[in-house]
């Protein structure tokens, strides 16, 4: 075979079913409905347990991972909101108990504030709201574990029913969690 001979079989077309591009399928089309819907809420959720940016979208790539896993074998589609806020809620716990370890083991070379602390000034343009907010934030800070959960919750437009659902308790027990956070920051803010 010549040069020119084998350089003419590299330009040959490639068969058509080759160039065509793989359509998703119907449970792909769903995940990536699911994650356009929900992601920004289960990151601010991530966040709100006390793990990193970068730890909360690792957190969401496993969540919709799952979801595609789920989805996939034919398991339930009934209530997949509360469904995907519990599993988030699982790995998001698993990744703080995590990072905790790791900080533990480097023996702190940095204190948490800070490592928590922005350098930046607060403007003075905004120094009440600031105020406020650091006020209300130090009210929800100092929640039981199981409240904060709730209201956290509940600020990303999750039922009850689903609050109950993704934590593992009673419906009676997220009115009463989200009556004593509310009671509490109610009072913080007529300060």
């Amino acid at each position: 075979m010549s040069p020119r001979d084998a350089s003419d079989e590299l330009l040959l077309p490639l068969p058509v079913a080759a160039v065509q591009e793989e359509r998703p399928s119907e449970i792909e089309c769903e995940v990536m409905r699911h994650f356009e819907l929900y992601r920004n809420s289960l990151l601010r959720y991530c966040l709100s347990l006390g793990i990193s940016v970068h730890d909360g979208e690792e957190v969401i790539q496993e969540v919709f991972l799952h979801l595609f896993e789920h989805l996939r074998l034919g398991r339930p589609r009934s209530n997949l909101r509360g469904w995907i806020f519990r599993v988030a809620h699982n790995l998001a716990l698993k990744q703080r108990i995590a990072d905790q370890w790791a900080r533990y083991r480097m023996e702190g070379t940095e204190t948490q504030a800070e490592a928590r602390s922005d350098p930046s000034p607060t403007p003075e343009e905004h120094l009440s709201m600031a105020q406020r907010q650091r006020r209300l934030l130090a009210v929800v800070g100092a929640l039981p574990e199981g409240d904060r959960n709730c209201l956290w919750l509940r600020a990303e437009g999750l039922r009850y029913r689903e609050i109950a659902a993704v934590l593992g308790i009673s419906l009676g027990s997220v009115s009463a969690s989200l009556t004593r956070a509310l009671a509490r920051l109610s009072r913080a803010d007529r300060r």
